[in-house]
């Protein structure tokens, strides 16, 4: 079977968010590209196209309005102490400094005038617990999640110009990088439908293939010692190509691989009622007001666990605790106000873009996201009574761990401490006191409400699993999103660059041990933009 050749300024592998935003860049620039994915048509634009939608942004609008003060220089302070970059980070602080400087122009005006909007209000997450985290609110959530950002740019993908400059190719596995007098002159992998082979001839190539958190393997492998022992049963939140393939091809032919221990974990994964791959997980965001347990049904502690703070510190906690899963107790009231669905796909009011049902869901609560999760999921269950509650826990989990006399007394004594309100001296209940000080905090938490609240029932527990989402770590790149050659800070690969998760958003490891949350997308746009703006000669 002979080999189909395709030629072209410029070969990317991986048709993500990061690929596409350096495809439709590239076509401005008059640059000819042939973009490779081992994907179906339908899912172009990889896990950004199932991502809620959330960009770190620095000094927008949307803040101004607000009347937030934010400013590049506190951005990147906030950045290098969450993610404890220290003296010797200097290739992450130099990603971390460009990027807080640069994301007003390079993300956010950017996206604005291709026809991307945000929400109104400012989302603030990662505040920092025992560290520094975001200062002032960051998270901006598109209107539309990430389906509204990934088709914004596919369109533009489409239009007369871009279509003559761009040939797409999916169901193609790129295997191997094509190099000559040390130069990277293209790729060559096998098509899926007939496992014949192909070659891209280019003069140059970027490897925009997503992480490595999807293969279960490599994060056993490389699990990080600080985060505890590896868990028994890690849910994939990422994508099902998500396996690191080709950050052994780019270190196969000189290039570097570092941070490979770094994930951004979350700890409130469910499995996926309709899994589309192995251990596909949903990721939850976590309601303040429950209680979160271990496996036994006792309270995480002596700190407890609240999200929205710091997240590696949840899987921390999480990871240390009993048989390393949790339980989240709350009742109806809570959950139908609180609870949410990272991502796309469970919301789809805001992914479709219907403000009536959206603003319906935020005054009233969404119980149609809760009754859905009820029914579909085996990790949530509903019951009338604490005694039918821990029973049915039990069933989850196929054991007897919880105690239906200890978790009712856990609930009590956490409901006492509720009913203090702001006098409490409870570190939950102080939690969400200064949650529901700020306007975008307070629609979505409750008032200091009581789990076993008569007028708030059914009680509904959540079994929790660590559910691992994006790679801190990978292809180590200069800051024109050049690969560096191993063992070099300067010395890189001629013709070969590498964008987006699969550069650890950045260098390699921009983000450090944690990440303030919105710079993955960011991250992914940002660094496709540097990249051919350094391949056309721009950077």
């Amino acid at each position: 079977m002979s080999t189909r050749t395709y030629k072209a300024d410029v070969a990317i592998v991986g048709g993500g968010l990061a690929g596409i935003a350096c495809a439709f860049e590239l076509s401005e620039y008059g640059r000819t590209v042939v973009l490779v994915d081992r994907d179906d048509p339908d899912e172009f634009g990889g896990l950004a196209r199932w991502s809620f939608g959330g960009i770190f942004l620095v000094d927008s609008r949307e803040q101004r309005r607000m009347r937030i003060r934010d400013s590049p220089e506190l951005a990147l302070a906030d950045w290098v102490e969450a993610g404890e970059l220290g003296s010797t980070d200097v290739l992450a602080r130099d990603w971390a400094r460009a990027y807080v400087d640069r994301c007003k122009e390079d993300v956010d005006m950017w996206l604005r005038r291709i026809g991307v909007r945000f929400f109104p209000v400012v989302h603030w997450v990662e505040r920092g617990w025992h560290r520094r985290g975001n200062s002032v609110p960051r998270f901006h959530m598109i209107w539309g999640t990430g389906r509204r950002l990934t088709d914004v740019l596919i369109h533009g993908l489409d239009g007369p110009i871009a279509m003559k400059r761009l040939r797409l190719l999916f169901g193609h596995r790129v295997i191997g990088l094509d190099v000559s007098a040390g130069r990277v002159t293209g790729v060559h992998g096998t098509r899926r439908d007939d496992e014949s082979d192909f070659h891209i001839e280019a003069d140059a190539v970027v490897i925009a293939s997503g992480g490595y958190c999807g293969n279960v393997d490599w994060l056993r492998e490389h699990w990080e010692s600080d985060l505890g022992s590896c868990p028994p049963e890690i849910l994939n939140g990422s994508h099902k190509y998500a396996n690191g393939d080709l950050h052994r091809v780019v270190c196969n032919a000189g290039g570097d691989v570092t941070h490979a221990d770094r994930v951004w974990y979350y700890a409130a994964g469910i499995q996926h009622p309709q899994p589309r791959h192995p251990r596909h997980g949903l990721s939850l965001v976590p309601p303040k007001s429950a209680l979160w347990l271990n496996s036994r049904g006792d309270r995480i502690g002596p700190e407890p666990l609240v999200s929205g703070f710091d997240t590696r510190f949840l899987v921390q906690s999480v990871c240390s605790s009993h048989r390393q899963y949790s339980w989240q107790v709350m009742n109806w009231r809570i959950a139908c106000r609180e609870l949410a669905v990272s991502g796309a796909e469970y919301n789809d009011a805001i992914r479709d873009r219907k403000l009536v049902s959206f603003l319906k869901s935020v005054v009233l609560g969404n119980e149609s996201l809760v009754r859905r999760l009820a029914h579909e999921c085996e990790d949530v269950v509903v019951a009338d009574s604490v005694d039918e509650l821990a029973e049915k826990m039990n069933e989850v989990s196929g054991s007897a761990l919880v105690d239906a006399r200890n978790l009712a007394h856990t609930i009590r004594a956490f409901d006492a401490k509720v009913a203090q309100g702001r006098a409490s001296d409870d570190e939950q209940v102080r939690r969400i006191a200064q949650l529901r000080r700020y306007r975008g905090d307070r629609a979505r938490t409750c008032n200091f409400q009581r789990i076993l609240d008569e007028r708030a029932l059914p009680l509904v527990a959540i079994r929790e699993f660590i559910l691992s989402r994006k790679s801190l770590g990978g292809i180590r790149t200069d800051l024109q999103s050049r690969v560096l050659q191993k063992g070099s800070d300067h010395d890189v690969i001629r013709g070969l660059y590498a964008v987006g998760e699969s550069a650890g958003f950045g260098g390699g490891g921009i983000h450090g041990k944690r990440s303030l949350e919105g710079t993955f997308l960011g991250g992914c746009i940002f660094t496709g933009r540097v990249a051919a703006r350094s391949i056309s000669g721009l950077e």
